[in-house]
């Protein structure tokens, strides 16, 4: 009986993983490994929303923001402007290394 209410719980599980902003939606998806940490990049036009997957202690969490930085500009080709403004801006208070929101220039 228990693995039968396990089995809904494994499936949930398994279909977890870095979803976009409803911003990004349709937006299309990158993969990227720097430094050993894995990053999910979604570009829509001139926007980029990075995603830093997995845990971090505190102290190896400085490096992040420039990874992110990295990242986005890796994935997509294009040149990291700035922050994302407008309908688009990161809900996320500064310093947040577990999403960010870059304006691109391409």
């Amino acid at each position: 009986m228990k693995q039968l209410f396990a089995l809904p719980i494994v499936i949930l599980l398994a279909a977890c993983g870095a979803q976009p902003a409803p911003q990004f939606f349709g937006a299309e998806r990158h993969e990227v490994t720097l430094q050993g940490i894995d990053f999910v990049v979604f570009q829509k036009g001139d926007q980029a929303e990075v995603i830093r997957l997995g845990y971090l202690s505190r102290a190896a969490r400085d490096a992040v923001p420039p990874l992110m930085i990295e990242a986005a500009e890796r994935t997509t080709r294009c040149r990291v402007a700035g922050p994302a403004a407008g309908p688009f801006r990161s809900p996320s208070l500064p310093g947040d290394t577990g999403e960010a929101r870059f304006q691109l220039a391409c």
